[in-house]
């Protein structure tokens, strides 16, 4: 006798963290939305931007809703190591998780930014976080001025006909390591081609650096 299993879905009040550097006040003169990598947790990615608060701008960290040991329980045992990272989705479920951080970002930037209208925003999404970031930025439901893919590239499985439309009036900077080993030729021509699908052409900026934030190159976006 085949038993069968069926899927439900049950939606719930659910609460998550995000954290803020800098107050948004009259000197204000800018608001950033940094979105980090896989495995890593907002706290510690958001001190990159530490020199970004000191030129007058408010920098908004949220963090993906999925949290997870780095290590397995073997090395954990042996080594002692309980260091956690945070991941926006995977593979399984994919589609629930995008809509639930899509209204979760959606969330954070309305708390944020009730108190101003005018204030020009960036969103900047790293590594997995640039896919996450896009996903944000064409889903219609905030305002900002700039999207910045930071070791990271277009989701291939974006609306960019909706993309076309949405960014067409927006900047867009794609910004990437020279040593950075996840950005090989093979993955660097698939990130222009699928910025070529967009109506506004990316400016690319490069530095010497891998896999990181560099801090000289990330002041030079202001």
């Amino acid at each position: 006798m085949l038993i069968s299993m069926e899927e439900e879905v049950i939606q719930f009040h659910y609460q998550a963290r995000y954290y803020v550097m800098g107050s948004l006040d009259q000197h204000t003169k800018g608001v950033w939305f940094v979105l980090h990598g896989y495995g890593q947790l907002a706290r510690f990615f958001g001190k990159k931007f530490e020199g970004l608060v000191k030129q007058d701008q408010v920098i908004v960290i949220p963090e993906g809703l999925s949290r997870f040991y780095l290590e397995d329980v073997t090395t954990r045992s042996q080594g002692g190591s309980q260091r956690v990272g945070a991941t926006w989705m995977t593979r399984e479920n994919r589609q629930m998780d995008i809509h639930n951080y899509l209204t979760y970002l959606t969330e954070v930037y309305t708390s944020v930014m009730k108190l101003s209208n005018s204030i020009p925003v960036t969103i900047l999404g790293f590594s997995q976080g640039a896919a996450t970031a896009t996903r944000w930025a064409v889903s219609n439901r905030i305002r900002f001025d700039r999207l910045v893919l930071w070791a990271g590239m277009l989701p291939e499985d974006m609306d960019f006909q909706l993309g076309r439309e949405l960014l067409t009036d927006k900047k867009i900077i794609h910004v990437y390591g020279t040593q950075d080993v996840f950005i090989t030729d093979e993955r660097f021509q698939q990130m222009k081609l699928l910025a070529e699908k967009l109506t506004t052409v990316p400016r690319m900026v490069r530095f010497e650096g891998g896999h990181e934030i560099h801090e000289a190159t990330l002041l030079s976006l202001l």
